[in-house]
């Protein structure tokens, strides 16, 4: 199995900062940490509502679960580029079917690592008309599928309200069932995992 990668300096700090604001200023209550994996790598799949959706959902994870994400290729510039791969990221380039970063991500997720996922794709809420809209993409359940490892609802709520110090919300569910379509064909199985997922995440959504 390829080595695991050590988080960064840089991410590792941008953890231990961001802690006093997630859970002093916005009151972060977290649910369901017990449903993470203790070791080895998944794919943690959750709605997205705002830009700041990685903050609650990866911080309660520490240093300890290295959160990998995909970014827009259109953040690769120099010196960004350097602060985008120390904080986790890795480019896709978005409208198009990148299999380099699919690629990536199932490497990542099978070295150990927690490949995070926005099944949408896309927030579902802005002040402009989008380019991108929200819809849900297989993607998630087809890194699981080929890494072979679990894959992790979750649900976020208050992002939409970070202007008001509202409260913000996370909770991780139960890995989504998989060992059931190892007979399926490659699309189906994504297909039914995929449905699987976003019925999980809108149901905790719903709760939170």
């Amino acid at each position: 199995m390829p080595k695991r990668e050590r988080p960064s300096l840089f991410y590792r700090l941008v953890v231990l900062t961001a802690k006093p604001v997630m859970y002093g200023l916005y009151r972060l209550e977290v649910d369901g940490l017990e449903n993470i994996p203790a070791t080895g790598g998944f794919v943690l799949s959750a709605n997205h509502v705002s830009n700041f959706d990685p903050w609650p959902l990866g911080v309660p994870l520490g240093a300890r679960h290295y959160l990998r994400h995909m970014a827009k290729s259109e953040l690769y510039w120099w010196p960004m580029k350097y602060l985008v791969d120390a904080g986790g990221g890795f480019p896709v380039k978005r409208g198009e079917r990148d299999t380099e970063a699919m690629e990536t991500a199932v490497e990542l997720a099978r070295k150990g690592d927690a490949v995070v996922m926005f099944p949408e794709g896309t927030r579902r809420k802005k002040g402009m008309r989008k380019k991108w809209e929200a819809r849900a993409h297989s993607g998630a359940a087809r890194i699981a599928l080929e890494a072979g490892v679990p894959l992790v609802p979750a649900a976020i709520a208050g992002t939409d309200r970070l202007a008001r110090l509202g409260k913000l919300r996370v909770r991780y569910g139960p890995p989504i069932r998989l060992d059931d379509l190892t007979g399926l064909d490659e699309h189906e199985a994504a297909r039914v995992a995929t449905e699987r997922l976003m019925e999980a995440i809108h149901g905790m959504e719903a709760e939170l």
